[in-house]
């Protein structure tokens, strides 16, 4: 399996393996506290790393009046690492005179699993590793993808290492058994854990998610959840989970609501698989209200009017991306097309053909270095001349550059009628392209099925800006994203109209009067047009507030 030896001598590994980070005491107990409810639970720490989980559950079972034999037996960790394994031991030691059963198995704990199957837990806690599919080591993540496919998963290469921790922790536990885990935020977000999230919703009765303003870890690079998960179930069935996410302002608050969790707060059901559990974050009026729209006839994805591809990526913009400097140098004057690197260059509704010149002039890189199909065997001497000076530099040597045949001919090469940003700040921008640009992959590509300028003004609502935040995924930065698939799921009317006008959307923008554009284009288009009341549209503005604010607050909590 991996290899332990090898990992302990690579401290950027183990940073990697362990996240980078440990979970502090108080969330440990917090966790614990909740998941363990009986001196006679059998517990299991898949991850248990330096033992402070192992130490919150001695505590709690010894709270609750279990002996030290009892706890010998009850409590098992699993930890990769031998170095952190006996850490561990320590806390045992620290713990129960007379320590000496093996309760930390030192093992990769795929294999383990696989290995105590017969093995049932009343509760399972911890805080799994966080590692990127390409750094998950062979051939430990084999054996991990080859068990999720069993769980009728379908695995690919965005899987992170802890989807198949969380279900194969789920699948230790014993029926009516409970999961408490620190998990990351992407739980509720990417589209590689929309699987991981219908299963937990067939396996478990009910299902919080505690979120907490204050930064749980400070070297996390990723925001993390409190997740909860009670009432096991062997086998899914049509039984409708409880799910509930609870976003508190301090630690101190998320103490509080860990005591009074089953009382205060209401209880939403989750729908399918297909929503993302940041719904859940608005009230259940908001959730039917936003699940109405998108099944009424009325309103329909943007997909139905538009197609969103990723910008061009070249492999090398150092090398692709180009002033007028180099065009000059080398001759490249016909080889090169305009281009938007920076969403930065995209300041109002409208890239016109005069500004984007004024960027060229300035000597910004705004030149796409381009070879045609017509182009082979014809390159001019400085052309040739600028490729080799490229492969002097080894440019050709980078993966996209190294698949391609030949090397420096970009693909996809096409001019988009709008552009949409892919990451976003306060809403999700459409640019009206009249400069016959195209753009890199900071930027996505639109082609109109309808009239572009009708489309604009369509997206320009509250309706979209809602959506936006549900359908979008948001990091440590604030910054919200939307991938292609996510942007065709905005929702837009179904019959277009042209309520405030391209230009004077170009102006309200420019002039950053966001807010009052949107206003003014909900009464054309949505209460004027499709006939939405002033209830429906100032609802739609407070989800797109309560969720953008939120975004942006754990961006403002990041600088302090």
């Amino acid at each position: 399996m991996i290899n332990a030896n090898q990992l302990e001598n690579d401290t950027r590994t183990q940073d990697k393996l362990r996240g980078g980070y440990y979970t502090s005491p108080l969330i440990a107990k917090l966790l614990c506290n909740w998941a363990i409810r009986s001196s006679s639970d059998f517990i299991l720490e898949p991850s248990c790393g330096d033992g402070v989980f192992i130490e919150a559950a001695i505590n709690k079972l010894s709270e609750l009046g279990a002996r030290d034999n009892q706890v010998l037996n009850q409590l098992v960790g699993v930890e990769i690492l031998s170095t952190e394994a006996e850490k561990s031991h320590d806390r045992f030691k620290g713990f129960i005179d007379n320590y000496s059963q093996n309760s930390i198995y030192t093992d990769d704990f795929f294999p383990w699993i696989i290995n105590n199957f017969d093995k049932q837990f009343n509760c399972v806690v911890g805080n799994p590793p966080f590692i990127r599919y390409q750094n998950f080591p062979e051939p430990s993540r084999s054996v991990a993808m080859s068990l999720l496919k069993k769980l009728d998963f379908r695995p690919n290469k965005l899987t992170n290492i802890w989807v198949p921790f969380v279900a194969a922790s789920t699948i230790a536990l014993a029926p009516g058994g409970r999961l408490a885990m620190v998990l990351p935020a992407e739980l509720l977000q990417v589209s590689y854990a929309s699987q991981l999230r219908s299963f937990l919703v067939n396996r478990f009765n009910r299902i919080d998610i505690l979120t907490c303003n204050d930064l749980l870890f400070e070297r996390a690079e990723q925001e993390v959840v409190l997740f909860l998960a009670d009432g096991y179930r062997e086998k899914p069935d049509s039984e409708q989970c409880h799910i509930n996410l609870i976003e508190v302002p301090r630690m101190e608050d998320l103490v509080l609501k860990m005591s009074s969790i089953d009382i205060d707060d209401e209880i939403k059901l989750v729908n399918h698989e297909s929503e993302k559990w940041l719904k859940y974050f608005l009230t259940s009026t908001e959730i039917s209200f936003m699940r109405e729209l998108r099944n009424s006839p009325e309103i329909v994805n943007l997909s139905h009017h538009a197609t969103i591809d990723v910008g061009i990526v070249t492999g090398k913009n150092d090398f692709f991306v180009v002033s007028n400097n180099e065009i000059e140098t080398y001759l490249l004057k016909d080889y090169v097309v305009p281009l938007v690197g920076r969403s930065s260059q995209l300041k109002g509704a409208i890239l016109k053909k005069s500004e984007w010149k004024q960027f060229a002039d300035n000597g910004q890189k705004v030149f796409l270095f381009s070879i045609n199909d017509n182009s082979n065997g014809s390159l001019s001497k400085e052309v040739k001349e600028y490729i080799s000076f490229g492969e002097h530099n080894n440019f050709h040597t980078g993966y996209k550059c190294s698949i391609r045949s030949p090397w420096y001919k970009v693909p996809s090469v096409w001019i988009p009628d709008c552009f949409l940003f892919r990451q976003i700040y306060d809403f999700p921008r459409v640019i009206l392209n009249t400069a016959s640009a195209v753009s890199t992959d900071t930027i996505h590509r639109m082609r109109c099925k309808s009239n572009r300028k009708k489309i604009i003004s369509s997206m320009y609502t509250h309706l979209t800006a809602a959506c936006a935040e549900i359908e979008g995924r948001s990091y440590g930065g604030g910054v919200l994203e939307l991938e292609p698939t996510e942007a065709e799921r905005l929702l837009i009317p179904k019959n277009l109209v042209e309520g405030v006008s391209i230009q004077e959307i170009d102006e309200l923008i420019r002039m950053g009067r966001i807010e009052h554009l949107l206003e003014e284009n909900d009464k054309k288009v949505l209460i004027d047009s499709i006939g939405f009341s002033e209830r429906d549209s100032n609802m739609l503005k407070g989800i797109w507030m309560k969720m953008r604010n939120r975004r942006m607050s754990r961006s403002r909590r990041k600088k302090q």
